[in-house]
């Protein structure tokens, strides 16, 4: 009996494992950025498709990282941790992304390993409308072919540069090893509305404003963002791409723009900063769990985005301004923040390139300044397997850094990473 039942449930497996590989050899879904070498430089997710829909098709992703990391930090004070050469901890994602319906598209991300959390947890998802034939076959086509719809707990669309970033195990589209200083990145309950035709589009969107939701009441404000792109391949070998990013929030005990990133920054233990090791928030609010906290804030940021590939060289630019203060200052803080990526990609098909990435923060009413050169390169072994290396310098300079830590502060050193993302 009990073989007979053995065989039975290795029966129903095999069938089940068969289905499974038979729905993942169909991969391909709507309006969907893939999570590979294919999906390199396209942004928010295609206007157009050619694919059709055939029903539901489930897909199953995931990404991996791993680092060798050989840093070094200093500061004047001479009080740094040591730090050796050795591995970092491996992050993972898991990734649905289900084709509902023609045109109507779901996606949930979940980080099953992070440098800031020990267990699995949803990062968000999203819904996303492109066509309406689930209230009726081509209802308000001629309007759809113009519009999209995205709602959900998820990334804001502000700027280009999160289309770059490392968002934890997700790093195949990112040149480099590490984000901007400013990593403007944040999971809110929002709903976005893009406008799109021919080389223009323009998006409107609104959040809660909170990054961890709660119905309590609150000292938390609307968040409204917008922006305005120009996006065109002119030929084989031209594309440029411009776009203009705008977001505010009124006093709010949750401006996470710079601080939202809950997996970490891959520059381990530098400067002594735990899981947000290299970056800098410009700190317009502070957390109810600091000695001083909570207060309030409010703030304004504006960033722009040119885009070139001509052929194989690839410039990617960052401008952003943001100023804000909290409810106990008199008078706002304001902080620039400049980037340029210049690469050049080469082989049959591009699976090899070197670069260069220069970023800077200036605070100038708190005259505090933070540089960060990268240098390095990659190789695709496939579309879906990465390997990277660079050298990376940072520095912290000012007399805003005057008693901190950071006075004085700086780390180098070189990092190798390995990316795997299906």
């Amino acid at each position: 009996m009990k073989t007979t039942i053995m065989t039975m449930a290795v029966l129903i497996a095999s069938l089940l494992v068969a289905d499974f590989a038979n729905a993942q050899s169909n991969r391909d879904l709507q309006y969907f950025t893939n999570p590979d070498k294919t999906g390199l430089n396209q942004f928010e997710s295609p206007f157009t498709t050619d694919i059709e829909f055939d029903g539901l098709n489930v897909r199953i992703g995931g990404a991996n990282t791993l680092q060798f990391q050989g840093i070094t930090h200093d500061n004047d004070a001479g009080d740094l941790p040591e730090l050796e050469n050795n591995f970092n901890l491996a992050t993972s994602n898991l990734d649905f992304d289900v084709q509902l319906d023609r045109g109507l598209r779901m996606h949930l991300r979940t980080y099953l390993s992070s440098q800031h959390h020990p267990e699995a947890w949803v990062k968000g998802g999203y819904i996303q409308v492109d066509r309406l034939d689930f209230i009726a076959e081509d209802f308000m086509g001629e309007l759809m072919d113009n519009l999209r719809f995205k709602v959900g707990h998820m990334q804001l669309n502000y700027g280009d540069a999160h289309f770059r970033r490392t968002d934890n195990g997700a790093a195949i589209h990112n040149p480099f090893v590490g984000n901007y200083i400013m990593d403007s990145f944040t999971t809110e309950v929002a709903g976005e509305v893009y406008i799109y035709g021919d080389a223009f589009f323009g998006m409107l969107g609104l959040s809660n404003g909170k990054l961890n939701q709660s119905t309590m009441e609150s000292n938390s404000s609307v968040t409204f963002y917008t922006k305005l792109g120009y996006d065109k391949q002119f030929d084989n070998d031209l594309r440029f791409r411009l776009t203009g990013s705008f977001l505010a929030s009124g006093e709010s005990m949750s401006q996470y723009l710079y601080s939202g990133d809950r997996a970490g920054s891959r520059y381990y233990n530098v400067m002594d900063d735990g899981f947000t090791s290299g970056r800098f928030d410009p700190g317009y609010t502070i957390s109810r769990f600091s000695p001083v906290g909570p207060v309030a804030g409010e703030m304004t940021a504006i960033m722009i985005n040119p885009f070139v590939k001509f052929g194989g060289l690839e410039f990617f630019g960052l401008f952003e301004t943001t100023s804000g203060q909290l409810t106990s200052e008199n008078e706002d803080r304001s902080y620039n923040q400049y980037g340029a990526e210049v690469l050049y990609r080469f082989g049959a098909d591009e699976d090899i390139y070197l670069g260069t990435r220069y970023n800077l923060v200036d605070g100038s009413d708190t005259d505090q300044e933070i540089s960060r050169f990268n240098i390095g390169g990659g190789w695709f072994l496939t579309d879906n397997v990465l390997t990277k290396v660079e050298y990376v310098t940072q520095s912290f300079s000012g007399d805003g850094f005057t008693g901190t830590k950071y006075a004085g502060g700086e780390f180098n050193g070189l990092m190798i990473e390995a990316v795997i993302s299906f």
